[in-house]
């Protein structure tokens, strides 16, 4: 079965669903999603959206502390342009009624998280701003938006030229094609590739696995953000301490109480992420708990509603002060490299959100920068299409024949223990190597386009998407040696100047060549 529309977008994110709602009317968009809309780390976020709108900010104080925090690998460009929309953005949708917090005195409530030198963290619900956020934006979409949901796809469709045309999805009802002069990617990153993680179920890097397939360039992939404080229950993350608690004057201490960021950051608890991640992480591997010590923070229950529920939910007694935390997976600063307005490198495909690398994140993304990204570039994205007027030219069906995958595959498990062991906050480099000859001794990279996924059960495309990310993380994590942001190597501890502008770029096509030409220049 095959429909023609003007824009596909896949995924049902806050870039998703503000591309959607900004489209011009005259275009008919369809938007696939592979469970049910809004099911997601969207949904899921408690911080809020950066902002520089206080009387004592601006956003170059935002740029600049992004930059500081991504290890200077940003894109300057993209990083203080998004920081100049930024204040707009929230603008637009207080004017439009998105139901963010307030002080008594009418103005909006600035909250402050890690690695931000100002209050410019706008939240909604005390920390349920994903939600609101969401709930806002499924409202205000337009009625030239379909959504289809339980569509998995499988699949970006591309001519003998190179450029994608659309979609192959997989629904109960049976395989369907879609084609369009403009398909989007907006799938999320990729945290459910390891065991211990903040993210959605949905959340397996699919997105990254099929541009590759397309041939579209890939940047950053080494860079995993993990999270300094996940609600650890019985060895288990079960939900996330946003970064807000300690913005609020919460501390990290051992078990006698004593702080643990003191002389590790000037920062101290709010230092950048990585630094307070691998500091726990390195506690905890020498046998020791740490927990979030709140009793400072005045008004918890009302700040933070949801957290207290999470808490209430495992038993934690908030009455002793105390919340057990680890670091878990939490964001991907690398993905789908594209332009200014989401453009990839693959004619007629685009990124937008966690899926894409805009270059706004760096090496390490800033606090609350997330959902900001995805509110910027999916207007931007919506702009330049509304602006697109090129012909789209019906696309010759091929009789492509492809091999079934009759090979087996690793449980999702045994996907995740293995990368949180191997890639995870520390890595190493013999490690690394034995992890990829792992991963390739099910598939080889080069032969991921040549099987025909359509037979598999949604479960087995996952975890063939989760194989293709993970060779894409750890073949990146291996060739990059030195230690920076949210990649880490024990046996090159350090940041090395020669390294700090250049990028290592997987691109199917031409693999080995792109590597190279990314380190030397």
């Amino acid at each position: 079965m095959v429909r023609n529309t003007d824009i596909i977008i896949i995924g049902s994110g806050v870039a998703a669903l503000q591309l959607a709602r900004q489209t011009a009317t005259d275009k008919n968009v369809i938007l696939l999603t592979k469970s049910s809309i809004g099911h997601g780390n969207s949904r899921l976020a408690q911080g809020g959206i950066a902002a520089a709108i206080g009387d004592r900010d601006h956003p170059f104080y935002h740029f600049i502390d992004s930059v500081i925090a991504g290890r200077s690998m940003n894109n300057h460009q993209a990083t203080l342009m998004m920081t100049k929309e930024a204040p707009q953005i929230i603008r637009e949708l207080e004017m439009e009624g998105c139901g963010f917090d307030y002080e008594e005195n009418g103005t909006l409530a600035l909250g402050k998280e890690g690695a931000h030198t100002q209050n410019r963290i706008i939240h909604g619900g005390g920390d349920q701003t994903g939600k609101v956020l969401m709930d806002y934006l499924m409202r205000s979409l337009p009625p030239n938006v379909q959504i289809l949901e339980n569509h998995y796809v499988f699949d970006l469709l591309t001519n003998d030229d190179g450029r994608c045309f659309g979609v192959k999805s997989k629904h109960a009802s049976g395989v369907y094609e879609f084609h369009a002069p403009h398909t989007v990617l907006a799938t999320g990153g990729c945290g459910q590739l390891y065991t211990s993680t903040s993210n959605a179920s949905s959340v397996t890097g699919d997105g990254m696995a099929l541009a590759y397939q397309a041939g579209a360039e890939l940047t950053d992939m080494e860079f995993i953000q993990f999270h300094p404080t996940l609600l650890y229950i019985q060895d288990k993350p079960v939900g996330l301490i946003s970064e807000a608690v300690r913005g609020e004057g919460a501390v990290l201490v051992d078990e006698m109480g004593t702080p643990i960021m003191e002389n590790i950051h000037p920062l101290r608890d709010l230092a950048p992420r990585h630094v307070v991640s691998q500091t726990i992480y390195q506690k905890r591997r020498n046998g020791e708990n740490v927990y979030l010590d709140i009793r400072d923070v005045n008004h918890f229950e009302q700040r933070f509603p949801h957290i207290t529920n999470l808490c209430l939910q495992h038993g934690v007694d908030l009455r002793k002060g105390q919340i057990p935390v680890a670091p878990g997976c939490h964001f991907s600063m690398g993905g789908v490299k594209t332009d200014m307005v989401g453009k990839s490198t693959v004619e007629g495909l685009y990124a937008i959100g966690e899926v894409a690398c805009t270059g706004v994140h760096g090496a390490n993304r800033l606090a609350s920068n997330s959902l900001l990204e995805g509110l910027v570039y999916g207007k931007r994205l919506a702009k330049h299409l509304q602006d697109c007027t090129e012909p789209f030219l019906q696309p010759k069906e091929t009789n492509e024949k492809r091999k079934p995958c009759l090979f087996p595959l690793p449980s999702k498990t045994e996907i995740q223990e293995r990368m949180m062991e191997n890639v995870g906050i520390v890595r190493e480099g013999r490690e690394l190597v034995r992890h990829l000859q792992w991963l390739e001794s099910f598939v080889q990279p080069s032969e991921w386009k040549e099987y025909d996924l359509s037979m598999l059960t949604y479960e087995q495309m996952t975890r063939m998407f989760m194989l293709q990310t993970c060779w894409l993380i750890t073949q990146s994590a291996l060739e990059r040696e030195e230690s920076r942001g949210g990649h880490y190597r024990s046996d090159f501890p350090e940041e090395q100047l020669e390294w700090q502008n250049k990028q290592i770029i997987r691109q199917k096509t031409l693999e080995m060549r792109e590597v190279h030409e990314s380190m030397e220049t």
